[in-house]
């Protein structure tokens, strides 16, 4: 009887971490205080470690690589929960990094049991690890616009060839640096009142 409770309440909290997931991903987007999406999907995939270690301990020649997957699932929820209530850059991209890496693992965890192959080991890696990295790059993207303030892409390409032509030795040299310095000053202040 134990280990049917428990397995049902694995099963139980591992559909609701699986549903919540992708709505945490897409709500965090959002600025602003960790959201209700996140906080229930850090908690279910807490459920999820705790019935898979009470899992394993009913079974551990059987479900012995239950543990290892839960236990790294929940530490890469727990980054990503704890990440996104601090503020910067950093924090963000380890949000990102630890609520994908997580439900990574979720669905890993899924496809082991249900499909059983070696593919099910690997193409979760394969195809969010990729999906992870753009989101960081894009997240990362938006960051530096800011930074930007509002100017175009056009108007920064154009910026940066004329900050080209100045570079180098000969009679511009010194008007490069004076640009180079100011571009360095203008980044430093932005940074410094970035969010």
């Amino acid at each position: 009887m134990y280990p049917d409770v428990v397995l049902a309440l694995h099963i139980t909290a591992g559909v609701l971490a699986l549903t919540l997931g992708p709505l945490a991903l897409l709500a965090a987007r959002r600025r602003g205080p960790v959201n209700a999406f996140a906080t229930a999907y850090h908690w279910a995939v807490l459920a999820v470690c705790a019935s898979a270690a009470a899992l394993v301990a009913a079974a551990p020649a059987r479900l012995w690589w239950l543990l290892p997957i839960a236990v790294g699932s929940y530490a890469l929820a727990l980054l990503g929960f704890r990440a996104a209530r601090r503020p910067g850059s950093r924090a963000r991209r380890l949000h990102i990094h630890g609520q994908g890496g997580s439900y990574i693992a979720l669905v890993t965890a899924l496809l082991v049991v249900s499909v059983g192959s070696a593919a099910a080991w690997i193409a979760p890696t394969l195809i969010g690890a990729p999906l992870i990295s753009w989101a960081i790059r894009r997240e990362e993207t938006r960051r530096l616009a800011k930074l930007d303030g509002p100017r175009t892409s056009q108007a920064r390409r154009e910026s940066d060839a004329r900050l080209d032509q100045f570079r180098g030795s000969g009679p511009d040299a010194g008007q490069a640096a004076q640009i180079r310095d100011a571009q360095v000053r203008k980044y430093t202040v932005a940074a410094t009142e970035a969010p």
